[in-house]
């Protein structure tokens, strides 16, 4: 597994999103390191209250991209001024803090809790369904910690989602190393009828499919969407990691779809769903990765548009079989990384804006920075409505947004029909 290394700097707030980050790399198999010269990986947490705190947080960004083999840095400096880190020529990637689990996994399936017992966050309830996977990536080391897909039975998991409900979830979030293969262990596939009877539960809450691999997709995909297009509780999302837009990497990635299945499953959810969100992974630099299969993955990008994109550089993990791979060059990988990730941003930048001006009804899910609240609305867009305590918004809350604009990864909400104090600038009103 990946050791790593995470250093906080400003408010509360910040410390909280450090906390979350590093349960889910803990949860990942992932472990501390001693400092950052003995970590895989590095992540810088920022603040950016003053000049002077932008200016140490360069500098400090700039030690760690030296003493440290791969760099991350999120918090409230990179999503507000990420561009400073990018003309300093930092070799690091610059994230939102939700996505910095999922790009240090590199691509691996995420494990769940050691006994798979829900947990409840807050107004979250997490929901692992089985422990375990049918894949055998290449690059992946979590498969020796799980093995393979291991399915308790539907009614289990129902009883665990009923008790989750009368516990104050508001959300479920569905788990597991591939939600996609649940059942695959006792020769069904049960995902679907698994999701209806979640969805059956007596109560107000939404459920959230989490990631599911393409290759146990494919075969059930228009059972599928068929569950997302009747079950209102569903949000209409998905997380499907195609890993790469070459089949011939994919073929080398032991990848069990080709991006024909990919395509298939995008269009059978376009033809179920009005209005839907897919999210999707890229591993750049894979060992075998051409500048031909790069641009194959680039022209997939574009021709899909996903609006949740994570993006990976490739890292070796020992006793994988891409280890034993003659890999690509730093400089190699970090310009793929860089012109992909710019792709991203255009392409989900373009998808929030689509968003400015319309009206959607969200569910409060998590506090967010400073007084605000993280928001989520039928397609699990995220929308961020600020000034909350004021107007009288808390997790949990389901109502009304406009949305204002948006930060390229959010959308900015303000709620309908709540009082708003006249004395407020303009610039506040969010």
């Amino acid at each position: 597994m990946a050791t790593y290394h995470i250093e906080t700097y400003g408010c509360t707030s910040n410390r909280g999103e450090s906390r979350r980050i590093e349960r889910a790399l803990r949860d990942g198999g992932h472990r501390p390191a001693d400092g950052p010269e003995e970590a895989d990986v590095a992540i810088l947490n920022t603040c950016t209250v003053v000049e002077k705190t932008e200016r140490n947080m360069l500098r400090r960004a700039e030690e760690l991209a030296d003493e440290t083999a791969d760099l991350v840095v999120t918090g409230c400096m990179a999503l507000a001024q990420g561009d400073q880190f990018r003309e300093a020529g930092l070799d690091a990637e610059i994230l939102h803090w939700d996505e910095v689990p999922t790009a240090i996994l590199n691509g691996e399936c995420p494990t769940t809790t050691p006994d798979i017992e829900p947990v409840l966050d807050g107004v979250v309830g997490i929901l692992p369904i089985a422990r375990g996977c049918m894949s055998n990536c290449s690059y992946c080391i979590t498969k020796f910690a799980t093995g393979r897909i291991d399915s308790p039975p539907v009614e289990e998991n129902v009883r665990k989602a009923r008790a989750l409900v009368h516990a104050g979830a508001k959300e479920i979030r569905v788990t597991g190393q591939d939600t996609g293969v649940y059942g695959w262990d006792t020769g069904e596939r049960k995902l679907p009828e698994l999701l209806d009877r979640i969805c059956a539960i007596d109560g107000e809450f939404r459920v959230r499919l989490g990631m599911a691999n393409p290759g146990g997709v494919h075969g059930i995909r228009e059972e599928l969407a068929d569950v997302f297009a009747r079950n209102r509780k569903l949000y209409d999302f998905i997380h499907l990691p195609v890993q790469s837009g070459s089949d011939e990497v994919l073929e080398t990635m032991r990848r069990q779809h080709r991006t024909e299945y990919f395509r298939e499953i995008v269009e059978t959810f376009d033809d179920r769903l009005d209005e839907w969100t897919l999210s999707t992974d890229f591993i750049v630099g894979f060992p075998t990765e051409t500048d031909a299969d790069h641009e194959q993955s680039m022209e997939l990008l574009r021709e899909v548009r996903p609006e949740k994109i994570n993006v990976t550089r490739f890292s070796k993990r020992p006793g994988t079989d891409a280890a034993e791979m003659k890999g690509l060059g730093g400089t190699i990988k970090k310009e793929r990384s860089k012109e992909m990730s710019e792709l991203k941003r255009r392409v989900v930048g373009e998808a929030y804006e689509s968003m400015v001006g319309t009206r959607r009804t969200v569910l409060a899910v998590r506090p967010g920075t400073g007084d605000s609240v993280k928001c989520r609305d039928s397609a699990y867009r995220q929308i961020i409505v600020q000034r909350a305590d004021e107007r009288g918004v808390e997790p949990g809350d389901v109502f009304e947004v406009e949305v204002t604009g948006h930060n390229t990864m959010y959308a900015l909400g303000r709620p309908v029909g709540r009082e708003e104090n006249p004395t407020v600038g303009a610039a506040d009103a969010a």
